[in-house]
């Protein structure tokens, strides 16, 4: 009886974990097959393939684009975004906890809106923005003589480049950290803030001391569901101005795979791109969760 109740809810979970097997597993582990072989565009139409080791990888990890262009503008840019989204979207839930109710569901159903836009529209209105002739940003700052009458390409440029793209991404990732701590916020005790208001705290330490232990889940949610899709941005980074050109100064891994898979043909090489990445942002996860949450705790 006791081994049927232990069996009874994997037997639950298995039509799921069968759809999830055949949705996720399988294809990862078709990319992780082909980045041991050199698998052109002629083995599309073959069918056959050579092994070849770890030869991919090895010219990869010793590719000083790699390391200079790809890594660098991956991490430096998640680093930027996860940040900036989650401290946007926290003070934003601070703001929505001390409004009123009907108040309340008036701004979440407006910055919902940024979040509920598909990628590709909202790049293309970042796109629009700064566009150099015709842009808001351009006109605006002609208008006050920053910029020379001819314009400015902001694309052209690496650091305005992601700065866009930041831009870009913390607009469309804010509203869900807001809601998702607004939640976690309404759940906090009113008397462990009264009391540490009574203690003399200010709002920095009663933030700190009191709001985000109890939080500290919430903090973990988000976090990692931000590094996750930070990290392996691809619409706003391939639709930029720039951002599709193989050799770039503008690819980060996630786009450098499609280019060297779809651009250069080499589905081996672009195989062996997405498997780094696939095991840095797993590096990256556990190391977070290890740093956020004690040994009993995981």
């Amino acid at each position: 009886m006791r081994g049927r109740r232990a069996l009874l809810p994997w037997a639950l979970l298995a039509p799921a974990l069968v759809v999830v097997g055949a949705l996720l597993l399988f294809p990862l582990g078709r990319i992780v097959w082909l980045s041991f072989r050199d698998y052109r565009l002629r083995n599309l139409v073959s069918g056959e393939s050579d092994f070849i080791g770890f030869d991919n990888y090895v010219a990869l990890l010793t590719d000083p684009y790699l390391w200079n262009v790809a890594v660098l503008n991956t991490v430096v840019f998640a680093v930027v975004a996860v940040l900036s989204t989650v401290v946007l979207g926290s003070l934003i839930a601070l703001l929505l906890a001390n409004l009123k109710p009907v108040t309340r569901v008036i701004v979440i159903s407006c910055i919902m809106v940024a979040w509920a836009m598909p990628a590709v529209s909202g790049t293309y209105v970042w796109i629009w923005i700064f566009d150099v002739d015709s842009g808001v940003v351009a006109q605006a700052l002609t208008g006050l003589g920053v910029v020379d009458p001819s314009g400015h390409n902001w694309f052209a440029d690496r650091f305005w480049f992601y700065a866009i793209v930041t831009l870009n991404i913390v607009h469309s990732g804010f509203p869900f950290v807001a809601v998702t701590v607004l939640a976690g916020l309404l759940t906090v005790p009113r008397e462990l803030r009264e009391a540490a208001l009574i203690d003399g705290a200010g709002a920095w330490k009663r933030f700190w001391h009191v709001t985000f232990p109890v939080l500290r889940p919430v903090f973990a949610v988000v976090t990692i569901l931000s590094t996750i899709w930070d990290f392996k941005v691809f619409a706003q980074i391939y639709l930029m101005p720039g951002g599709d050109v193989g050799g770039s100064q503008m690819l980060n891994l996630g786009v450098w795979a499609y280019v060297r898979s779809f651009g250069h043909n080499d589905y081996g090489m672009g195989s062996a791109v997405a498997v780094v990445l696939t095991s840095l942002l797993l590096i990256i996860t556990v190391v977070y969760l290890r740093a956020l949450f004690r040994d009993d705790e995981l």
